[in-house]
């Protein structure tokens, strides 16, 4: 007997008094199979004395004892009890034996165990007998086999239901099994009065039974009958029906009804009908709502089993929709209202098929929409296809603080309509969240707080983005949090974005009121953050003029205008096309309509804006000498792919990726850009509101990480039928490769030959000693270190190794470079170490350290006791070499100024191996590749006594052949399209310009060299010029002097102080922005459209294609363009930089009237000959530079003469038609004229003829200035009606009768200062020829033609003779001081009194 409270002994002697009889199915037979482990005594009770659980029971169960029948003697009593007691599992009951002698009567709590619970129901005493008599009475013969269903029930029927039962009761009950086909349900309900409880047995088809088929069961249960389901017990086998136990328990103190066979009925008749399967009832709802029955029939076997049990028939069908439309490798979401009783406000389901989720998948992107996920019930479903759909189902929590600002001013009758809306939205949101088209962060909040779709959601993520990329302090979830509490301002913005840019909703009037409305949100403000946020929003979208946010794309691209948003950096473009979505963001920046410039893949993901602006200044500046303004674009990568350590399989998919983002960020670009039809008719892009100008011109170029990528650049741009073809982006497979024809390198090295030209050394026949960033199989350093045969190149060092050559031998080593170009791969590895000189060797950057040779200490000038460095340290030791070159031709910026941080510089790399300015120990730096030295690093080592320009100025070869080959295959394609050129000739021609393509850009590096050159040598008298120029640049043309590394007003006062003026850097800045001003003056006239500056444009273009193309030249698109460029680069390379701002200055012509003057001055003293002639002379750059500035005296003398004595404008044709032959002839004649030249003319001739120059260019140039005379000697002799060499004679005889020339030459030296002492010199200058040239008409029209100009001059002297005497006098006096004073070139006051006495002669002359 199982462990009881009671000792055993004594249940057995209960057992023996009473009755035994008949033997096998007596009480006593009963009690002893009891004790044979078939149950467990629990407690006893005798006399209201108790053991166990009967010691103290409680007031239910006492009364049951008390309501017991007490047994006739001999007899035992069964109660069941309607719950456990104690620690028994199970139904408990009581037991009372009444002994036969009529003793007292024991009462046993009891409970079946496992044993007892599955005993052959025929071998339990008393039981068996009683089964036996009610199967006899209901006519079933057990052994019948037809009969063996109703056994199984017999044997699973409830034991102590067994125990129990009246035959009468059974008899009902096994009738009604025995008859129980499969889908059929019975129902047996029986009431205990005496332990007040009810149970129900159901039994129903086992596939109809489920958790949820439970529920109903139960909900009917307690509905029919009033009372509470306690608990439930349920047997499920392989038999086709399953038998579940219900007890039923009174609800309080509610009396336990009695159930009639009609009751019974009619429960058993409601049980049926909720016991349908599952599947029975999507059936019946499918046929309800009119489905196709058969589809819905063949997803139910593929449906899991749990999610029959969770979710409703009609749920369902709405399910199977959805998983039908999803393709083989697709996903669905929705939000739903969930039903009451989930403990949910909000439902979402996700349908998924060909892969699988989990929960950390999906948890991110409901909580980005301001949810809280409260549960997960995971789904399969097999489609009828064999496709395994997973269905994710989550019961979710909208906080109260979001479902109030949803609900925000929405009428109670609209608020389920909404909120519809709303789950509709929230799908579609989270939708584009999993399929990669909108990101995981707050903004995705503002679907449900304000019922955004998630197309605007990502246009306000978009814009912060932006305003981040600037600069802008806040946190993209400080902003978004600020947008989530400003309702009305975030609304209104949406509304004036529509009323702005939506292709069908634009209204003028509708953006106006949007934004008198964002004016009263911002008023309501009251947080400075959330109003400089709202703000900096709107003025995004108040600089937007394009965006392709209605075109349906994958990326939004928006076109700014950056001066119009105040939190933007400065320099600010004109404009920047900023692209977005969540795989790629990028920016394109450029400086005008005309703009060019490369494309990197950046690694900056935070702040790649602020790394394109730094590349687009210095590009602004290098195209200075092109036909484009600066431009740069960067995209950054925003999901790489995850490393898997193969690393061919990771480099392979980085790339597909990048490629695939840069094809993105392309398309992008030029969703916003104009086209041009085959007409030249503009072609606006589709759905795209234009707020600004026509713009077509877009082109690209290969950068960081995008070096073959043109071709692709180019595929996208034919995609869109873009007008440019592979003129798009330059250098691809039909363009022109830079490194082949080592352009890049060409340009730069120009630079480096003026610089070693400047110290006295011809870099092309003497040896120097270099050292150099890069190695030889990259463009910029392989082809740079293969332009001399002369370089000794002692150490360089790229990303993987250092080499080291101490002393090395510059024919070998230029052989050996040689080899490694030429290699299809190289690095510094394979140099053959035979060919290094003692002490030196190839060692890698990985190195923990490196030996240092008495020899590499001699080269690197390093101390004796240094015997290894680590890479580090050696490569700083290598910047810091003492020697000729250092030659940049690597990625990575390695000199700074001494007052700068490596956190200003902003390369992280190199921060370890960064050196100053001024510790360079280089003579020159020459900078083939971008960025290498810091703009106030070039300064210091300029100032050091170093010899460098900027890297726009040294490189700029590769963006000049680039734009050449871009209007060169814009005017091939448009020859081709016409018919003029065969399509098959393309590809030939293209190649057979290669080498006039450089000579073309190689002369504008040699002319920017030599002008760069003439400005250096004139810097210090300048600079209070160049002052003021940098001034009018700041204030007028946006430049910022600092972002440009330009000196103040206080830093040009400090040089010109000590005598100093701008360094080479600040002259090559200063250089480019003074082209890149005057261009886009001239630009916005018709200058460009003059006949005599067009007739040059075919200059621009190689010999060949001019020949093919003829006339066709002048209908190049760009040819306005092309011709400023051309204009404003001859002008500012031969006047100077700061010949337009004179000119300004002192005759108040504005740029184009000085590009007039130029062209006409120029042309009429045919200076460009003398210019090509002196460039060609071989002397030193010295010589070179100071000839070139005296040069420029007559240029600048006529032109001011052209602006003051001439019509405006000036019609340069006319003017160079009347003056340009007569002014070569007079020049011609003037050697017969017997003129006495004065000190400053002689000086210069006869050094420049020392020199080495030809005496014919050297008196050209020495005696350029009385050539100048000329233009009012022609006027003259116009208007006296003379012979122009009559006029010239008689002129010049004058000026030297009253030393007029002795007074322009002293008026020359006068100290320039500042700029009102520049005037006071001009008007005395203008005054002393004013003079002349009114004595001249005077004397002119008082004597004959035919008598010499020694007799005129006397003629007319004698008759003023009283005059002359006295004025004659007083200049003796002035020009000849008899007391030694200061020369008169010192002396202002004494030349204007000189002047005065001058122009008194001819006020009174008679």
């Amino acid at each position: 007997m199982a462990q009881s409270a009671i000792d055993p002994s004594v249940f057995t002697r209960v057992a023996s008094v009473v009755a035994a009889q008949p033997p096998g199915r007596s009480p006593s037979d009963f009690v002893a199979w009891l004790s044979e482990d078939n149950a467990r005594i629990l407690g006893s009770r005798v006399d209201g004395v108790g053991t166990g659980v009967l010691a103290d029971p409680d007031a239910k169960l006492l009364a049951v004892i008390d309501a017991m029948p007490a047994p006739e003697p001999g007899s035992i009593a069964v109660v069941e009890l309607a719950q456990p007691l104690g620690d028994a599992a199970g139904s408990p009951f009581l037991l009372a034996a009444a002994p036969s002698d009529g003793g007292p009567v024991e009462l046993f709590a009891m409970a079946l165990t496992v044993l007892g619970l599955h005993h052959n129901v025929f071998g339990i005493p008393m039981v068996g007998a009683k089964i036996e008599r009610v199967l006899a009475r209901i006519g079933v013969d057990r052994t019948d086999p037809a009969n063996q269903r109703l056994m199984e029930y017999i044997q699973t029927y409830p034991r102590l239901r067994l125990v129990v039962a009246d035959e009468d009761e059974l008899a009902r009950v096994f009738g009604a099994l025995r008859d129980l086909g499969d889908d059929d349900l019975a129902l047996f309900l029986r009431t205990d009065k005496l332990a007040r409880f009810a149970r129900a047995l159901v039994y129903l088809p086992r596939d109809r039974y489920t958790s949820r088929a439970r529920g109903v069961l139960i909900d009917v249960l307690e509905d029919e009958t009033g009372m509470h389901v306690d608990r439930f017990t349920a047997r499920v086998t392989e038999s086709a029906i399953a038998r579940i136990q219900f007890v039923l328990l009174p609800r309080g103190e509610d009396t336990v009804p009695v159930f009639q066979a009609a009751d019974e009925a009619r429960i058993r008749a409601r049980l049926g009908d909720v016991s349908r399967t599952w599947d029975e009832d999507v059936l019946s709802a499918a046929a309800a709502a009119g489905a196709d029955a058969a589809t819905v029939s063949a997803y139910l076997p593929g449906i899991s089993p749990n999610y029959k049990e969770d979710q409703t028939p009609e749920v369902a069908l709405l399910d199977i929709n959805r998983i039908a439309a999803l393709p083989a490798q697709g996903s669905d979401l929705v939000f739903y209202d969930p039903p009451e009783g989930r403990g949910a406000n909000l439902g979402f389901t996700m349908y998924m098929t060909g892969g699988q989720v989990t929960l950390s998948q999906v948890l991110p992107v409901l909580q980005s929409l301001g949810v809280d996920v409260l549960d997960e019930r995971p789904y399969t479903v097999r489609r009828p296809d064999g496709a395994l759909c997973s269905v994710y189902d989550f019961g979710l929590r909208v906080s109260p603080v979001l479902r109030a600002t949803a609900a925000e001013g929405v009428a109670e009758a609209d608020l389920p309509a909404h909120l519809a809306r709303l789950r509709r939205l929230a799908s579609e949101g989270a939708a584009a969240v999993w399929r990669g088209e909108a990101e995981v962060d707050r903004f995705n909040e503002l679907i449900f707080a304000f019922g955004l779709d998630w197309r605007r959601v990502a246009l306000l993520r978009a814009i912060g983005q932006y305003l981040r990329q600037c600069g802008f302090p806040y946190s993209p979830g400080h902003m978004a949090q600020v947008l989530l509490e400003h309702r009305d301002a975030v609304l209104a913005l949406v509304r004036l974005w529509t009323a702005t840019f939506d292709p069908i909703a634009a209204d003028s009037d509708a953006a106006a009121a949007a934004e008198a409305d964002l004016k009263a949100a911002f008023a309501a403000v009251t947080s400075l953050d959330a109003d400089r946020i709202l703000r900096a929003y709107l003025h995004v979208v108040q600089a937007t003029v394009r965006t392709n946010f209605y075109a349906d794309k994958p990326v939004i691209s928006i076109k700014l205008e950056p001066g119009r948003i105040p939190e933007a950096p400065k320099p600010r473009p004109r404009f920047e096309i900023f692209v977005y979505s969540p795989r790629v963001e990028g920016v394109h920046l450029r400086f005008g309509m005309v703009a060019r410039g490369g494309l990197r893949w950046s690694d900056r993901r935070e702040d790649f804006r602020t790394e394109i602006l730094g590349l687009v200044k210095a590009q602004a500046v290098k195209n200075a000498v092109i036909v484009p303004v600066g431009a740069k674009g960067g995209f950054v990568v925003k999901q790489p792919p995850e490393l898997t350590g193969d690393g061919a399989a990771d480099r392979d998919a980085q790339r597909a990726e990048g490629v695939a983002c840069y094809r993105m960020f392309i398309s992008g670009l030029l969703d916003v850009t104009d086209n041009l039809g085959p007409d030249g008719d503009v072609l606006p892009p589709e759905r795209v509101v234009r707020r600004d100008a026509d713009d077509t011109y877009l082109v690209v170029a290969a950068d960081k990480g995008t070096a073959s990528f043109s071709d692709i650049a180019n595929d996208v741009a034919a995609g869109y039928g873009f007008w440019l073809g592979d003129a798009f982006a330059s250098g691809g497979s039909e363009g022109y490769d830079h490194k082949g024809m080592g352009i890049t390198a060409r340009g730069a090295w120009e630079s480096v030959k003026k610089h070693f030209q400047e110290m006295g050394v011809d870099t092309q026949t003497e040896d120097f000693t270099a050292v150099g960033v890069g190695d030889m199989s990259g463009d910029v350093f392989g082809n740079g270190m293969l332009l001399s045969e002369h370089i000794r190149l002692v150490a360089a060092f790229d990303h993987r190794d250092i080499f080291l050559d101490p002393n090395p031998d510059a024919a070998s080593g230029f052989a050996e470079r040689q080899r490694l170009f030429d290699l299809p791969r190289s690095s510094w590895k394979d140099y053959d170490t035979t060919k290094i000189s003692e002490g030196g060797g190839v060692f890698s950057r990985d190195q923990k350290s490196v030996p240092i040779s008495p020899q590499v200490r001699a080269a690197l000038g390093l101390a004796d006791d240094v015997t290894e460095m680590t890479p580090p340290e050696l490569m700083q030791a290598v910047l810091l070499a003492p020697v000729d070159l250092l030659w940049n031709g690597g990625i990575g910026t390695y000199i700074k100024a001494s007052t700068e941080t490596n956190l200003d510089v902003g390369d992280r790399a190199n921060d370890a191996i960064r050196v100053d300015g001024q510790q360079v120990r280089a003579k020159v730096i020459g900078e083939g590749g971008n960025l290498g030295v810091t703009p106030l690093g070039r300064i210091e080592f300029d100032r050091a006594g170093g010899r460098i320009n900027t890297d726009a100025m040294d490189n700029s070869a590769g963006v000049d052949c680039s734009d050449h080959e871009v209007n060169i295959k814009i005017l091939l394609d448009r020859q081709i399209a016409a018919g003029a050129i065969a399509a098959d000739e393309r590809h030939d021609l293209l190649v057979s310009m290669t080498d006039d393509v450089s000579r073309l850009v190689l002369a504008d590096n040699v002319s920017q060299n030599t002008a760069l050159s003439v400005e250096r040598s004139l810097a210090p008298k300048m600079v209070d010029v160049h002052a003021r120029i940098l001034a009018d640049l700041s204030r007028n043309r946006g430049v910022d002097l600092r972002l440009e590394a330009l000196p103040t007003r206080k830093e040009t006062d400090k040089l010109q102080a000590a005598g100093l003026g701008l360094s080479s850097p600040e002259l090559s800045n200063l250089m480019a922005h003074v082209k890149l001003a005057v261009k886009d003056d001239v630009l916005s006239g018709d200058l460009p459209d003059n006949d005599v500056l067009v007739a040059k444009l075919p200059e621009y273009f190689p010999d060949h294609l001019r020949e093919r193309a003829g006339d066709a030249v002048f209908a190049h698109p760009l040819r306005r363009e092309i011709v400023a460029t051309q204009t404003v680069n001859e002008m500012v390379d031969n006047a100077g930089v700061s010949f337009v701002y004179r000119l300004a200055e002192e005759t108040g012509a504005g740029a184009s009237d000085a590009v007039r003057a130029f062209v006409a001055v120029s042309r009429v003293f045919d200076l460009p000959r003398t210019w090509a002639e002196l460039k060609e002379v071989p002397v030193s750059a010295g010589e070179t530079a100071a000839l070139l500035a005296e040069s420029r005296r007559v240029l600048d003398r006529g032109a001011r003469w052209m602006l003051t004595n001439r019509p405006q404008p000036i019609a340069i044709g006319a003017e160079v038609n009347r003056y340009a032959d007569r002014i070569a002839a007079l020049s011609a004649a003037m050697g017969s004229w017997d003129l006495r030249y004065d000190r400053h003319a002689c000086a210069s001739s006869e050094r420049a003829i020392a020199a080495g120059v030809p005496e014919e260019l050297a008196y050209t140039v020495g005696r350029a200035l009385y050539r100048f005379s000329l233009l009012d000697v022609v006027d003259i002799a116009d208007i006296a009606e003379r012979e122009d060499d009559e006029v010239g004679q008689l002129y010049f005889a004058l000026m030297q009768r009253l030393r007029v020339d002795e007074m322009l030459a002293a008026v020359a030296e006068l100290p320039r200062g500042d700029r009102w002492s520049e005037m006071a010199r001009l008007a005395l200058r203008d005054d002393l020829y004013g003079a002349l040239r009114g004595l001249t008409i005077e004397v002119l029209n008082f004597t004959d033609p035919a008598e010499p100009a020694t007799q005129k001059i006397g003629d007319w002297a004698s008759h003023n003779a009283r005059r002359l005497e006295r004025v004659g006098a007083l200049l003796g006096e002035i020009l000849d001081p008899a007391d030694g004073t200061s020369p008169i070139a010192n002396d202002e006051s004494r030349l204007s009194v000189a002047t005065r006495a001058l122009r008194s002669l001819l006020r009174h002359v008679g």
